[in-house]
């Protein structure tokens, strides 16, 4: 697809959610890719080297050219909040028989990263939790590097725009996982295609629309708002070629929460994700700290997926996700690429 003078080479407007800390993988990448859609690599959580082998992999499985999704920094949490949390988490600790991880800040190794996609020559980085600086933008279009930047809100939308980037994924509330804003972190997000229209009105940077998409009435509509393609990942989550987890998937596949929330419990950012009883017992009482908390209940999701404890992993998935199945990725997006025009 040619859009206004960006490329996007892929078949199908329909695009893979970069899913860091397990779901998103080389095979899933390549599945996409290879059925006519745009694959993303997911950076958050791996190390730089991490990356640059996920990279490596992903291209034996598909010759197609395919985007890298990067984290940008977070301004450091309150530590005195961070402190009261932990001190609410100890119960939880004691149950699973594990010690609460260390609170850090740290930065994903951003200019690590930065520097491997520039070395390897990514089609496309799209950037998330934050606008890279316009000198970030040129590097990259100097090296032939296409930019996106996630956005929540009009003003992100035209904080973006004035960086020069390429694309805009924007995301609306409905979406499963961390919402990517960075000017308003006060949860109070706007609906998919609400937000569209106003974008729409303010930029003519082409958009990503992403949030709630399971099916090809889904895909229209966002396609008829605007948007020049969609981003998928909840409809992804229980594909084959998916590194999601068992005890998640059996979350999903089986409907034992019926609702989503949207919680700082797990990170010290707002995401949403099934309503399992830590994210209930704990919605309101995390503090804006990420990556801090993040690194806190890392160990508790760690040991409770290890046990088979569904009752506190962070099994992110957006509005959408009772529609989920377990078909190839392949089949899916053929599926709602079919009937989204």
């Amino acid at each position: 697809m040619k859009l206004k003078g960006v490329s996007l080479p892929s078949e199908l407007p329909i695009v893979q959610a970069p899913m860091a800390g397990g779901p998103s993988t080389p095979a899933l990448t390549a599945a996409v890719s290879d059925a006519g859609g745009y694959g993303f690599v997911a950076a958050g959580y791996l190390s730089a080297e991490g990356l640059r082998e996920a990279i490596a992999t992903t291209r034996t499985l598909t010759g197609a050219p395919f985007g890298v999704n990067l984290f940008v920094p977070s301004t450091s949490g309150d530590p005195a909040q961070v402190a009261e949390y932990a001190e609410l988490l100890k119960p939880e600790a004691e149950r699973l028989g594990v010690a609460l991880g260390d609170a850090r800040w740290e930065d994903d190794a951003y200019d690590a990263k930065l520097g491997v996609v520039e070395s390897t020559h990514v089609h496309l980085v799209s950037f998330t939790f934050g606008c890279p600086a316009s000198e970030i933008v040129e590097r990259l279009h100097r090296a032939d590097i296409q930019v996106a930047v996630t956005v929540t809100t009009v003003l992100e939308a035209e904080l973006a725009a004035d960086a020069a980037t390429d694309l805009l994924i924007v995301q609306g509330t409905e979406a499963g996982g961390h919402q990517g804003s960075f000017t308003d972190l006060s949860g109070n997000y706007r609906p998919l295609l609400t937000l569209l229209e106003e974008i729409r009105e303010t930029t003519e940077v082409p958009m990503i629309g992403t949030g709630g998409v399971m099916t090809g009435r889904d895909a229209a509509a966002v396609l008829g708002a605007g948007a020049v393609a969609v981003q998928l990942g909840t409809a992804l989550l229980c594909t084959p070629e998916a590194g999601t987890s068992a005890l998640y998937r059996e979350a999903l596949l089986s409907g034992r929460y019926p609702d989503t929330i949207l919680t700082r419990a797990y990170s010290g950012r707002f995401a949403r994700g099934l309503a399992n009883r830590f994210a209930l017992e704990h919605d309101g009482q995390a503090p804006q700290a990420y990556p801090e908390v993040h690194h806190l209940t890392r160990p508790l999701r760690a040991a409770a997926t290890k046990a088979g404890d569904a009752s506190v992993p962070n099994f992110w998935a957006g509005t959408g996700w009772p529609q989920v199945t377990a078909d190839p990725a392949a089949t899916i997006v053929r599926r709602i690429a079919a009937k989204a025009r």
